[in-house]
């Protein structure tokens, strides 16, 4: 009987080692906990003054003069905000703000954008030193211009007008949004005006199709950060209103200081309240859009 050999045994696969796996070095506990912290108290420093605020409108005049300003109400009222609207002319102080920052807004908006589009975009041969000129606008401080724009006003009859408040808050504000403009349309490509050349399109159709569609970000951010300034103005309202019918809110409230130097303060505080609200709420719901103003460049890809 023949027997078949039995395989010759194979040796065992040489398995290669392991490299060793180096630990990645955790960020330090104290790092981040010193961030949180930070963090937490630049928050309650920006929240605090709003919701304090809030709440001492909320307040009685007796519990407000008579316990701690800082503490919590003892108990709520609306009342504070119906005094408000009765001690002075609230709703017409809204309505003149209101007036005023939009036609402040319209003229910095076009007027800056067309600006920077010659300056930066079509070019000219002192487009350097124009732009240098308008960026020395910004450290121009507005005390300066006072006595001079009330000659001239009480001259042409632009005294007690809505003109009177818009040219120069408009005129002062200019600068900055020409080199937000400047600075934005600098990133756009150049190919893409070259192409819009080439397909006939002249300075105007470009700026019109190609330049204002791109910049709705930054108008948005020219718009917000303007407002915050002349919704807040009272230099120039107190220098050229001298009616009541087009007082602004800073003026407004002035109203509620009674007679030998008495404050409303919780109608005060009730009055601040309602004023502040419209820009809060429009910063809420446009602040994202704010930030690709300011970050964002042209198209990408």
């Amino acid at each position: 009987m023949i027997t078949q050999a039995a395989p010759p045994a194979q040796p065992p696969a040489v398995v290669p080692p392991k490299p060793a796996v180096r630990r990645r070095k955790r960020r330090p506990d104290l790092f981040r906990t010193l961030s949180r912290v930070l963090i937490m108290l630049i928050v309650i420093v920006q929240v605090y003054p709003l919701a304090w605020l809030f709440l001492t409108s909320l307040r009685s005049e007796h519990d407000f003069a008579t316990g701690d300003p800082f503490a919590l109400p003892s108990s709520l009222t609306w009342e504070n905000y119906a005094r408000a609207f009765e001690t002075g002319d609230l709703g017409r102080n809204i309505l003149n703000s209101f007036v005023v920052t939009m036609g402040a807004n319209v003229l910095i908006v076009l007027l800056g954008m067309m600006a920077a589009y010659a300056i930066q975009v079509l070019g000219f041969r002192l487009s350097k030193l124009v732009r240098g000129l308008f960026l020395i606008g910004i450290i121009v401080p507005v005390q300066i211009a006072l006595v001079p724009l009330f000659i001239d006003y009480s001259q042409v009859n632009l005294l007690d007008t809505y003109q009177s408040m818009i040219i120069p808050l408009a005129g002062f504000s200019l600068p900055m949004s020409v080199y937000l403009f400047s600075s934005f349309y600098e990133y756009i490509p150049k190919e893409t005006y070259e192409a819009a050349s080439l397909d006939g399109a002249g300075p105007y159709r470009i700026f019109g199709l190609i330049t204002l569609p791109l910049s709705v970000n930054t108008v948005v951010t020219v718009v917000l950060v303007n407002s915050i300034f002349i919704w807040n103005d009272f230099i120039f309202a107190n220098t050229f209103v001298l009616s009541e019918d087009l007082k602004t809110i800073p003026l407004g409230l002035q109203n509620y200081i009674g007679a030998m130097g008495k404050v409303d303060w919780t109608a005060t505080f009730a009055a601040v309240c309602v004023t502040i609200t419209p820009l809060l709420l429009v910063f809420l719901v446009l602040n994202k859009a704010m930030i690709q103003g300011l970050e964002s460049g042209a198209t990408k890809g």
